[in-house]
């Protein structure tokens, strides 16, 4: 599983950091998690291809978390996408998908369907699970936790040599979830994947704020998530702003990292003022005197989640 920043910054802009946008890949799958302008040109530096998305989820409707879908689009037909691409954002995205699509005079080679997924839906995306809460940011906004399937249990080699089973494809097969025969001495043995796999796996997880005020249920979605993308829009100083905008500080985030238990937090959607001197650094020295295995992600980068 792997996530890649497109865009670490909020608002607008900055010469370091564009609007945001992070892609998420698991297996076969890809989707896109915000799309703030310029995120097609992102793509280009990425190992991500518009034309191999999926799915794109939208958290809210403000332009430096959307304003990048019809570029995005016509960079897709442009080059020949062909596959309806599914696109899903919370109340009054359908309107507003709608009238982005239409501004200007061209017409994509592929079907471009619109969503509205409510708080507590879950959604199925090829091999990941995307289940929607809510955040609260003064206006229809969601919050997301991105999940993989439970995995197969470790193999037990020695209890499968113990059976009798034969290397190779047999072993393949029960780690699959397959039920095997084989001969032996004693006639025809049905073999099960219970008899030689350990209890199921946790798959990985992602869990991201959206742009926010902390709230409970942001603990519940991101709880024993493996990474946790959050918002830091302010330092503590303009904690006062953070709540009247209804987005979070460095701090806040941390908390809400703490108290989930998540495995990391990563810190998106800083205000564009903290690009001045590198000023954003304070963000990231707030955020890990609560929680040490914070990070301040450039765009660009991508992390593999492994267990």
């Amino acid at each position: 599983m792997r996530v890649c920043f497109l865009g670490t910054g909020g608002s607008w802009p900055t010469r370091k950091r564009n609007p945001l946008s992070f892609a998420v890949t698991s297996g076969r799958t890809n989707i896109l998690v915000e799309c703030g302008e310029g995120t097609q040109r992102q793509m280009l530096s990425a190992p991500i291809s518009p034309i191999k998305l999926d799915a794109i989820f939208i958290s809210h409707l403000h332009g430096d978390h959307f304003l990048g879908l019809p570029g995005l689009v016509q960079t897709m037909s442009l080059n020949d996408r062909t596959n309806d691409l599914h696109v899903y954002g919370p109340e009054g995205f359908d309107v507003s998908f709608e009238k982005a699509m239409t501004m200007c005079h061209y017409h994509p080679r592929f079907e471009t369907i619109p969503h509205i997924i409510e708080p507590g839906e879950l959604t199925r995306v090829k091999d990941l699970n995307i289940k929607a809460g809510n955040a609260d940011h003064g206006i229809p906004a969601l919050s997301f936790r991105i999940f993989e399937d439970p995995r197969p249990g470790r193999f037990n080699r020695e209890k499968a040599l113990e059976l009798g089973i034969p290397e190779g494809k047999t072993w393949s097969r029960l780690q699959n979830g397959e039920t095997i025969t084989i001969e032996n001495g004693e006639g025809t043995t049905r073999i099960s994947p219970s008899m030689v796999l350990g209890p199921p796996r946790k798959g990985r997880s992602i869990a991201y704020s959206g742009d926010t005020a902390p709230t409970d249920e942001l603990i519940s979605i991101a709880k024993d998530s493996d990474i946790l993308i959050h918002e830091a829009t302010y330092s503590d100083d303009l904690s006062d702003k953070a709540a009247e905008y209804k987005h979070s500080t460095a701090t806040q985030a941390a908390l809400i990292a703490r108290k989930a238990k998540v495995g990391k937090l990563y810190l998106v959607h800083s205000s564009p003022r903290y690009s001045r001197q590198e000023k954003e650094k304070v963000l990231l020295i707030e955020a890990k005197k609560i929680f040490s295995r914070s990070f301040l992600p450039d765009d660009l980068d991508c992390i593999e989640i492994n267990r």
